[in-house]
């Protein structure tokens, strides 16, 4: 699903122009039909339908032919209000959420946090841009407008050798200017969380309430899948904008003390995981039954009725996402504009690190539930599986490598691939000429074991000579596993393995952090579909892999997916341990 314009990220400067742009009551062909699709008792009057607008068909030509795109990432208000102070010569910038990386001249490469000048915003998807002497396109997407567009350049902070800002310019602007700036990003806070509100508003009673009417058309499942936990989020916001507004102060804005009201909801604001995880799910739920024209009515009245701006439902629900990861952003220019003095400077500075930490969380959660696909198809690699999934227990790869698996009575022991995971640890066999290809002998539940250190001699349970070895002791039944690494630093590797599978769980049992039947049902359907049809397993690359492969000649005729949920943490480097699966069992058998 394509980004859609964030409708709270506006300069102040500009948001007069976003509450003005059209609100889709001007279509042609759904002025007449606004009260047709939604009537009070949520019964679908379709002999009216007909007699009035014609038949469905012709209902059809007409939303075709009123030019609304569904699923169309904006309404164009941004780039008017851009373009119209583009056109009087005002200077316009925008900061960059995510770095954009590109090998084609004619794009605009930056990173997270450079500042760029938007020159064209014509293309809803893709702006002209400079950063010094270079210009291009970039994905509109990847960056926010600056809430002070009055803030000269020179007053941004500078980069001097070692990384490190030079605040000296900052400072040394005038107390008078910098109040004033704080004074915008407050009213920023304020305006764009009030905005926040009533969009979860027409969400919820334009949308959900609507919906619920038409059990013809929606079951409960369906409507938790296309708006996940969006009731309880609208229910948080509703007392966190109380509390934010009793901080405000009116008369003096820059005195406010907002940095408190972020410390009290950030564990509330965690149930945006949930809402974040499922959205991808909606995505999808919703692209299934917008291909039948009935529901692309149903969701077009819902919106005209609600009186709400031109964008489709997928839209609005990706507002929730954006919001959480802006947070950040805006604390972050807050505490620039906040004196150390001040008295919210110490709870602004503690609100920014906790609402990274929010942020934080989330992203580990989306990399939890990507990494059950990537689970998934593993399994379906391995030859001879027995008994429950690997998902039924497990969401995360810990650890693998090769060890000696020593076992009683006869003190045989065997090289075996072994695969950690929370709560579990999977046995897997070599074949003999096929060394790539892995079959299942058996696993050892995790929950249940203690790990012993074992130096290097005679072992007194098995009665041998060891080197590199640790046991894994079951509490209730007192069966002993043996087990020899090659070499000592795999040994220690495997320690600090189980220790890290150990700190993993109590996490995630602390968290709440779940994976539901429906998405780890879901996660073996993909991979038994691409197992039979003999597509490759390998796990998948990242986006920007594939960006950097792209070239466009001309304007770039797509818009990039921005990872909305890897801003905390926009270099995260991927995990060792799916390049150790992959290079072992290349996913085929």
């Amino acid at each position: 699903i394509t980004s859609p314009v964030a409708f709270d990220i506006l300069p102040l400067k500009l948001q007069t122009f976003s509450q003005s742009t059209p609100t889709g009551l001007d279509c042609v062909g759904w002025k007449r039909r606004i009260s047709v699709p939604v009537i009070a008792d949520g019964a679908l009057d379709k002999t009216a339908l007909t007699d009035e607008v014609g038949s469905e068909e012709d209902l059809y030509e007409d939303f075709r032919s009123s030019n609304h795109r569904y699923g169309h990432p904006g309404g164009g208000g941004e780039q008017l209000a851009i373009n119209e102070l583009i056109s009087d010569g005002s200077v316009v910038y925008a900061e960059a959420l995510w770095d954009h990386v590109t090998m084609d001249d004619q794009e605009l490469g930056f990173k997270a946090g450079d500042v760029i000048e938007v020159m064209d915003a014509t293309n809803k998807e893709w702006w002209w841009g400079r950063i010094l002497d270079s210009e291009g396109w970039f994905p509109a997407s990847f960056v926010r407008l600056r809430v002070n567009q009055d803030e000269p350049m020179e007053d941004y902070p500078l980069k001097v050798e070692g990384g490190k800002e030079d605040d000296s310019r900052r400072f040394g602007m005038g107390q008078t200017t910098k109040d004033q700036m704080r004074t915008n990003v407050i009213n920023e806070i304020i305006s764009t969380e009030r905005d926040y509100i009533k969009h979860l508003k027409d969400i919820c009673e334009g949308y959900i309430k609507q919906c619920r009417k038409r059990a013809d058309m929606f079951t409960e499942e369906q409507l938790k899948t296309i708006f996940g936990n969006i009731e309880d989020i609208y229910r948080c916001q509703k007392k966190f904008v109380k509390a934010l507004e009793k901080k405000f102060n009116k008369d003096h804005p820059h005195l406010s003390e907002v940095g408190s009201c972020f410390l009290e909801y950030q564990t509330e604001f965690q149930i945006y995981s949930e809402y974040c995880n499922n959205h991808p799910n909606a995505c999808m739920e919703l692209s299934r039954l917008t291909k039948v024209n009935k529901y692309v009515y149903f969701f077009e009245a819902c919106r005209l009725l609600q009186k709400m701006i031109d964008i489709s439902l997928d839209g609005f629900l990706l507002t929730p996402v954006q919001k959480i990861c802006k947070y950040p952003l805006q604390l972050a220019e807050l505490l620039k504009y906040t004196n150390p003095q001040h008295r919210d400077f110490k709870d602004v500075e503690a609100a920014l690190n906790a609402m990274k930490n929010v942020a934080r969380l989330i992203n580990e959660r989306k990399r939890r539930l990507e990494n059950i696909d990537k689970i998934a198809q593993w399994q379906s690699s391995i030859e001879d599986w027995e008994g429950e999934d690997v998902l039924v227990r497990s969401s995360e790869l810990i650890y693998s490598g090769e060890l000696a698996k020593i076992s009683h009575p006869q003190a045989k022991s065997q090289q075996r691939m072994f695969f950690l995971f929370d709560h579990q640890l999977v046995c897997c066999k070599k074949d003999l000429l096929r060394r790539d290809i892995l079959y299942y002998k058996s696993r050892i539940n995790m929950d249940d074991m203690e790990i012993l250190d074992v130096e290097d001699g005679k072992d007194k349970d098995f009665n041998i000579s060891v080197k590199n070895a640790f046991k894994l002791h079951c509490r209730d039944t007192e069966e002993v596993h043996l087990f020899c690494a090659k070499k000592p630093e795999q040994k220690q590797r495997w320690l600090k393995a189980f220790e890290n599978e150990r700190r993993q769980v109590q996490l995630d049992q602390e968290t709440g952090f779940s994976i539901t039947e429906v998405q780890k049902k879901q996660a073996m359907l993909n991979a038994s579909k691409q197992h039979h049809a003999g597509k490759p397993k390998a796990v998948t690359r990242p986006y920007y892999d594939f960006l950097m492969r792209q070239k466009h000649p001309t304007l770039p005729t797509t818009l990039p997916q921005q990872q909305v949920f890897m801003l905390a943490e926009p270099k995260r480097k991927p995990s060792n341990f799916w390049q150790n699966i992959s290079r072992l069992t290349p996913f085929r058998k």
